[in-house]
């Protein structure tokens, strides 16, 4: 029988955040320079949003704005949904699934950040049992992705 993961066993520690004022090309460049796909956003000690390279795209590019005049605020995915580093990476999956992102910031008791968990986190270092339930949310994705074309 497999012990049970822990977020904190998987995720990726030291993330930066960026205020709502940050220019996204330069966040667009941290997200290419790093390889990731999203960086928190917080503002006066607390996370207020998340920013992906989609919504950079989405929100940004596809919409015509000029590109050197936006800012987080504009463009980032506003609230904020998280887990705790003490919770099973199955629950972080469940909230994953349940709100149908792909990344959750890692909070501590005391709510302050340690991290990032992503689906790639979990892929790479989950226990065997919990490929199922991802595997369940990438056909979903993939589903949307067929459907789309």
């Amino acid at each position: 029988m497999e012990a049970t993961m822990l977020v904190k066993e998987a995720m990726t520690g030291e993330v930066r955040w960026y205020s709502p004022d940050t220019p996204i090309q330069e966040v667009a460049r941290v997200m290419r320079d790093e390889g990731i796909g999203c960086v928190p956003i917080g503002e006066n000690d607390r996370l207020v949003g998340m920013i992906t390279d989609r919504d950079i795209t989405c929100r940004g590019v596809a919409a015509g704005e000029r590109l050197e005049a936006l800012t987080c605020r504009a463009v980032m995915s506003p609230g904020i949904f998280f887990c705790f580093e003490d919770q099973t990476l199955e629950q972080a999956l469940g909230q994953m699934q349940e709100r149908q992102v792909h990344h959750l910031p890692v909070l501590n008791r005391q709510k302050r950040m340690t991290g990032l968990i992503s689906l790639g986190d979990i892929a790479l270092k989950g226990e065997s049992s919990i490929l199922a339930p991802l595997a369940k949310i990438a056909a979903r994705d993939a589903e949307r992705h067929v459907q789309a074309a």
